[in-house]
């Protein structure tokens, strides 16, 4: 007797089971279906685009476009398209002050590293943007809701990740435009700055549990190597940061110092490791300290957001910064 309902019991948990499992994936069916429409309006009007997982086909026309990454966003929103969804930057509120008036009705979509595939599938996208660093565990889920675009990396030279992005959304014309006038901004920039180009710059950045230096593969690395600036022998070199503790605060020292701070929440750790590195006397003793060359910077614009918007917005911001040093 007691085996019969032992099995009566296994049986009726692996229903259960199963049968939970069969809504799941009727959910998805269904989500996946609802998709349909909007792809056969493009059928056999498609280009092909190459990128970190390979070579996909995606619409001429792309009107419902998702975007995975917050350099994406902004991508985009320099194109002039205005994504049906994106991703929350980190420390967005949901979204950046310099971009949440252009994301208005845009829906959240989760964060980088966790894209809510659901809400996803829901707007019927036809094309998807998204970043292989980021997202390369679910980008089979993602192509099957829409054709979907990934980028390689997220560190360096932004530009690159510009330039795919407006291929895919076939605005490469608008997207050479975009890029002459950042060129033009580098060239005020550097007018602006004079001699000050010809100096040494080091980047610091305060993290929860750590604290960098940043090297020439990383946002600000890329931006500081087309204005002409110089960087210190560590920092001269084609790799993204080195950890560093409190007792290598010398190694940051440099004609100019530029440091900011990251914290996923309030007191969270980041703003910890700044106090006390900068309260530290082999801090106060940094050259670039001592001349009040040493300057604290928006961690967003510097260094966390990687896009065409934060870029120029960055080098707006160093003007300013460098007026005192004149």
């Amino acid at each position: 007797m007691r085996m019969i309902i032992t099995i009566e019991k296994g049986i009726t948990y692996h229903m259960r089971k199963w049968l939970s499992s069969l809504v799941v994936l009727a959910l998805l069916l269904f989500a996946l279906t609802g998709c349909t429409p909007e792809k056969s309006e493009n059928a056999g009007n498609t280009i092909s685009i190459k990128h970190a997982m390979g070579t996909t086909k995606v619409p001429t026309n792309p009107k419902r476009i998702v975007v995975l990454t917050s350099e994406g966003t902004e991508a985009l929103l320099a194109l002039g398209i205005k994504p049906v969804g994106a991703v929350q930057p980190y420390n967005g509120n949901p979204w950046y002050d310099y971009t949440k008036n252009k994301l208005q009705g845009v829906k959240l979509l989760g964060i980088e590293s966790a894209p809510n595939l659901e809400a996803i599938a829901s707007l019927k996208p036809d094309l998807i943007i998204g970043n292989k660093m980021r997202q390369e565990k679910v980008y089979t889920q993602l192509s099957a809701i829409a054709p979907t675009v990934f980028s390689e990396e997220l560190r360096g030279d932004w530009k690159i990740n510009f330039q795919l992005y407006a291929k895919a959304v076939n605005r490469e014309a608008e997207g050479k435009k975009v890029l002459a006038a950042y060129e033009q901004h580098i060239g005020q920039t550097k007018k602006a700055l004079g001699d000050l180009v010809h100096k040494k710059v080091s980047v610091v950045r305060f993290m929860p549990g750590q604290t960098r230096i940043y090297q020439l593969n990383s946002f600000t690395g890329a931006i500081f190597k087309e204005l002409g600036f110089q960087r210190p022998a560590n920092q001269n070199k084609n790799d993204l940061a080195m950890q560093v503790t409190r007792e290598q605060i010398p190694e940051m020292d440099a004609d100019i110092l530029f440091y900011f701070t990251f914290d996923k929440g309030k007191n969270n750790g980041g703003t910890k490791l700044e106090q006390e590195f900068t309260n530290d006397p082999l801090w106060k003793s940094l050259h670039a300290v001592q001349q009040k060359h040493a300057f604290k910077v928006d961690d967003i614009v510097w260094n966390t957001a990687g896009g065409i918007l934060a870029a120029n917005k960055m080098l707006d911001q160093l003007v300013e910064y460098t007026k005192q040093m004149k």
